[in-house]
């Protein structure tokens, strides 16, 4: 195990983790709230949800999108996948949700995916779960985060799901070579602005008018413009997605 791997430490609220319980029979979910502390000292929120009733058949690792979370965001999610007898485990990205960190800023994308990786790969390396399979779930930007996890690592991964995955930027959306390079510029001087003007993701992400408007109250959610730096890093892994696509197709098995 390396020493990046040790680096993370287990934290709670309470001095020990959070765990509750829905439902009762082979409806038995166990939920389950910890932080870990990285290697550049942020806390970050981690959470899961496991079968009561068997033994889990397989891991899933779930990525969520930007600007939402976890715990509350991909819960239905969670519940659903572990009452058909996954283990599910999630983490909120530095900058969102529970984690510490400037909300909705993400100064360093590869940053995020490396957290992940250690974080999802302590999970996977568990005694209990060395035999399972291991299951990539990402939504949205997390899409790109399951992509680049794999292309970490191509033949530790045994598949993964991707709900309208951010890898490519349509062509009347891609910026001017001009323009990426005065948003260079302004990044080093004010990269946590919020000036970058955006559709609304909820809107885009979320076709359920219910589900929508629970978002858009749940506290945890960002919801102000896109950060410069934020916008920066979006492109950037865009465009390395785009170009690098078929280095990240994970195998098809089950």
């Amino acid at each position: 195990m390396s020493d990046t791997l040790f680096s993370f430490t287990t934290h709670s609220l309470a001095n020990s983790p959070s765990i509750t319980h829905t439902r009762g029979g082979r409806d038995m979910v166990a939920y389950k709230e910890e932080f870990i502390k990285n290697e550049r000292g942020f806390h970050l929120f981690t959470c899961s949800w496991l079968p009561d009733f068997q033994e889990p058949t397989a891991l899933i690792l779930l990525c969520h999108g930007y600007a939402v979370e976890c715990s509350f965001s991909m819960r239905g999610t969670g519940t659903r996948l572990a009452k058909a007898g996954f283990a599910v485990y999630g983490m909120d990205y530095e900058g969102h949700g529970k984690s510490s960190g400037l909300q909705g800023y993400i100064p360093c994308f590869e940053d995020l995916v490396n957290d992940c990786s250690v974080f999802y790969t302590s999970i996977c390396e568990r005694e209990e779960n060395k035999k399972k399979k291991r299951f990539l779930l990402g939504e949205s930007m997390g899409g790109a985060v399951a992509l680049l996890l794999h292309m970490k690592q191509p033949t530790y991964w045994d598949g993964a799901v991707l709900v309208a995955p951010m890898c490519k930027i349509a062509p009347e959306m891609t910026p001017h070579p001009l323009v990426i390079k005065v948003l260079d510029m302004l990044c080093d001087i004010i990269p946590t602005w919020k000036i970058i003007p955006t559709q609304d993701i909820i809107d885009i992400a979320v076709k359920d008018p219910t589900r929508r408007e629970e978002i858009r109250s749940n506290p945890l959610c960002y919801k102000g413009r896109c950060r410069l730096k934020t916008g920066r890093e979006l492109l950037m892994v865009s465009f390395h997605l785009e170009k690098n696509l078929k280095q990240s197709m994970v195998k098809k098995t089950w």
